[in-house]
């Protein structure tokens, strides 16, 4: 879960320091303090695109740092394998905004901002107005079937996924073999040509690096000759002058001081290495021979590979693979129609492969797709829709693709005699945000995912229907750690850490701080909330019974969770 959000010099956010709870955590605050700038700290912390418009006037950076605390150990083993350790399961994310740049950072250690996208999206959820209008794509609602189709809907996907491509990679083969008898023909001599050019040369192995070695030997034998005859005569000199004599006057002396022995042993070492190195350099000049005949051969051997280098490689592997390809396409050239009629069964082997897992992912959605159609409505109906009717369609597209061949779709009918339509046709601002939670509700045991923010989660409800949105957070946030940003009251009061968000308006400046509040604080908010600026003894009232309502409906639902577990 997210234990604590620092923010410091991000837009009027001078710093804040906020550490959150388990369960529900309730923001609250007066139009314009500062919500929405919060929820941006979150997002950026989380990899969002940031503006450099929104460093504060406080210095030349802003920094948000989230921390984690990761308790689910799957979730742990993903991002494990995004090559982050966790020490004590806590992860750190950092980012330093500058005019220039961002410098990112998890548990200290610099990283880019996809891994810090990709950890992030193992740790947290952020449900806003543009997450609940990913509900008006069709392909978000089979996103969800699929995921509430769980390990089976994985396998198959990746499955069908696999077999897709092999198909299009088979297809691809299939149109680039439809070629004219002509054009085969065509292909065939040339391929032929190429073949035997390769074969005519009887390349070696190793044989272009030997060779060259031998043209670099011959072509500059005397340049060789001449330097070796000079180094040869030097050494010579200096063995039978300076060397020598300096042997004889070491020996003369060496009597005086035992030290001198080991000075005479390496010089007597040195004159030995140097007598055999002339010995040697002598030997290989004596041996050393060659004539213009021995160059001109090596040259026109090497003109003969450098042709087949120019056209088929640098190495001798590349030039024999080239061989080999041409060799297989003139077998299958011989004997075109055999090879196609092979590469059509492949390919209808693989079309009807994908057929088939297709199929099976479609059944298994379908069935997936009449579990979680009872949910969803059962969760719609907790949630204030009390005439619903909605159902998820599972129908074919016409086409198979890398996800299988059906099209997913969401219809709902909000009042009653009316035909289902589809959900981005129906459904207002406020009842995407109410269906999101519903389904959100529904994944709840299922979902890895600890943290879950709200932002704009109450859009458009009010009286009953906000009752039963924060009796539907509450429970979630028995399974789940909720950040929720709220105006109404119902919601506010069913939290189990209510912060406030306050702004105040200086000569210079704008600021925003957030801190949490104690339980008379929190009932004078709730209070806020529920009559605005004037607050009297009967809504202070009002709101009382409102935390009492709250915390009733906690307890029931405690009793009743407790009886599951007994039963």
């Amino acid at each position: 879960m997210l234990v604590n959000l620092h923010v410091k010099n991000f837009a009027i956010i001078d710093e804040a320091d906020i550490d959150f709870g388990e369960h529900l955590n309730i923001l609250t605050g007066e139009t314009g303090a500062g919500k929405s700038i919060l929820v941006g700290s979150i997002s950026i912390a989380l990899g969002a695109r940031v503006s450099p418009d929104m460093i504060g006037k406080r210095g030349d950076h802003a920094m948000v740092e989230a921390v984690f605390q990761i308790e689910d150990k799957h979730t742990l083993e993903k991002i494990r394998m995004l090559d982050i350790d966790p020490e004590d399961n806590q992860v750190v994310i950092a980012r330093k905004i500058t005019e220039s740049r961002s410098v990112n950072k998890i548990n200290g250690e610099s990283v880019p901002v996809s891994t810090i996208k990709k950890v992030a999206a193992l740790c947290i959820d952020i449900h806003g107005q543009h997450e609940h209008q990913s509900l008006l794509r069709e392909e978000r609602h089979r996103e969800i079937v699929d995921e509430f189709g769980g390990k089976k809907s994985e396998e198959l996907l990746t499955e069908v996924g696999e077999l897709y491509r092999q198909y299009i990679r088979k297809k691809r083969e299939v149109e680039k073999e439809s070629v004219s008898s002509e054009e085969r023909e065509r292909q065939l001599a040339f391929l032929t040509y190429e073949k035997e050019e390769i074969e005519s040369v009887a390349l070696k192995q190793g044989e272009i690096e030997s060779l060259e070695e031998r043209h670099r030997r011959v072509s500059h034998a005397g340049e060789i000759v001449d330097a070796l005859s000079e180094i040869h005569q030097l050494s010579t000199e200096v063995t039978g002058g300076a060397l020598s004599q300096s042997l004889r006057r070491l020996q003369e002396i060496q009597s005086l001081d035992s030290t001198l022995d080991g000075f005479a042993r390496q010089l007597m070492e040195v004159e030995s290495l140097l007598g055999d190195f002339n010995r040697d350099v002598s030997g290989f000049m004596q041996d050393f021979s060659f004539d213009e005949s021995e160059l001109r051969e090596i040259e026109q051997r090497l003109d003969g590979i450098r042709t087949l280098q120019s056209k088929y490689g640098e190495t001798y592997e590349q030039i024999m693979a080239h061989r080999e390809e041409a060799e297989q396409k003139i077998q299958k050239y011989m004997d075109f129609e055999a090879y196609q009629e092979n590469l059509k069964k492949e390919f209808d082997e693989i079309s009807a492969r994908l057929q088939e897992k297709s199929e099976a992912l479609s059944e298994h959605r379908k069935k997936c797709a009449h579990t979680l159609e009872k949910q969803i409505t059962s969760a719609l109906e907790d949630l204030n829709f009390a005439h619903v009717d909605f159902a998820i369609e599972v129908r074919e597209k016409g086409q198979l693709g890398a996800d299988g061949k059906d099209v997913v779709e969401f219809m709902i009918a909000t009042n009653p005699g009316e035909p289902r339509r589809s959900l981005g046709k129906v459904a207002s601002g406020g009842e995407l945000s109410r269906i999101m939670l519903a389904i959100k509700s529904v994944f709840a045991d299922s979902d890895e995912i600890e943290t879950l923010i709200f932002d704009e989660i109450d859009t458009g409800i009010s009286g009953r229907t906000a009752q039963k949105v924060s009796e539907k957070m509450s429970l979630l946030g028995k399974k789940h750690q909720i950040i929720c940003i709220t105006h109404l009251a119902q919601i506010a009061a069913m939290a189990d850490r209510h912060f406030a968000i306050e702004k105040s308006v200086g000569e210079a400046a704008s600021t925003t701080r957030i801190r949490p509040l104690d339980e008379s604080e929190s009932l004078k908010e709730l209070a806020r909330l529920l009559g605005g600026m004037e607050i009297t003894d009967a809504v202070m009232e009002n709101a009382r019974e409102m935390k009492k309502l709250a915390a009733e409906f906690a307890q029931k639902d405690e009793k009743k969770e407790t009886q599951k577990k007994i039963t």
